[in-house]
């Protein structure tokens, strides 16, 4: 390839191609930034492919090999867990693409329950091919995701209440670089929790992704002053706003 780089359309491009024909592959669909209309020069290729269930290792060859015509794979990075039943997920870097533009492909079995095509959750998918009348957008159950903001925010109070102290404990011993550690996790941690159950609640557990653009910017300012600490005694007033904030945001 010399010094040209493998653009994202080529790789989805000779991927459908690859793909399509084959008559385990049910349905290939992008999400990720394109779902939500936020593809930039450093955005990622977010892939799914629904197959067979007992074609998952297959698909992974026939991917690869068509990668492979492209460029070689430079790095391959293997999920060995996911929280999802049926899905599998393996990471790809391009020796003759941008190194931002990796391609992140999960393979998902027919029968598995979770197909990312949530519009609310996960943007509109862009649909290369489907063959498949069970891939399709489901309706977004209210119902459930109102219990699920409920335990979610009891959880984060009841987690607040037991371990945020922990953060002060390590700051009475000096212990600075710990204290950061858990201020960023526990402190910050519950506030954007909380601000994405108020704000975001589609996206509850997605921590700090897309927060900069789901969230009001007044916030948003607030949350990136409190994450940069410049020492000791910033952290120290730091934790006891963030800590505020919360107690604020929760109730």
């Amino acid at each position: 390839m010399g010094d040209k780089k493998v653009t994202r359309d080529a790789v989805i491009r000779t991927l459908n191609e690859a793909l399509k024909p084959l008559d385990y592959a049910q349905a290939l669909y992008e999400g990720g930034a394109i779902a939500f209309n936020r593809l930039d020069e450093w955005s990622d290729i977010d892939l799914y492919l629904v197959v067979d269930d007992d074609k998952v290792e297959v698909a992974f060859k026939a991917v690869e090999e068509a990668l492979e015509t492209l460029s070689p794979i430079k790095r391959k990075f293997e999920v060995k867990q996911l929280p999802w039943p049926g899905v599998s997920q393996t990471f790809y870097k391009l020796k003759d693409a941008s190194e931002y533009m990796l391609i992140d492909l999960a393979v998902i079995e027919s029968t598995g329950s979770e197909k990312f095509l949530q519009p609310e959750i996960h943007g509109k998918a862009v649909f290369y091919f489907s063959k498949s009348a069970a891939v399709k957008v489901p309706k977004l159950d209210r119902k459930s995701l109102n219990k699920n903001l409920q335990e979610k925010l009891t959880l984060a109070n009841a987690r607040f209440a037991m371990f945020n102290v922990f953060v002060q404990k390590e700051i009475n011993r000096g212990n600075f670089i710990e204290a950061l550690g858990l201020y960023h996790t526990l402190t910050l941690g519950s506030v954007v929790d909380a601000l994405r159950i108020r704000h975001s609640p589609f996206h509850h557990d997605f921590k700090t992704r897309y927060i900069q653009y789901e969230l009001p910017t007044e916030m948003t300012r607030k949350l990136e002053r409190l994450y940069y600490v410049r020492d000791a005694k910033d952290l120290k007033q730091k934790y006891l706003e963030a800590s505020r904030w919360f107690k604020e945001l929760s109730h």
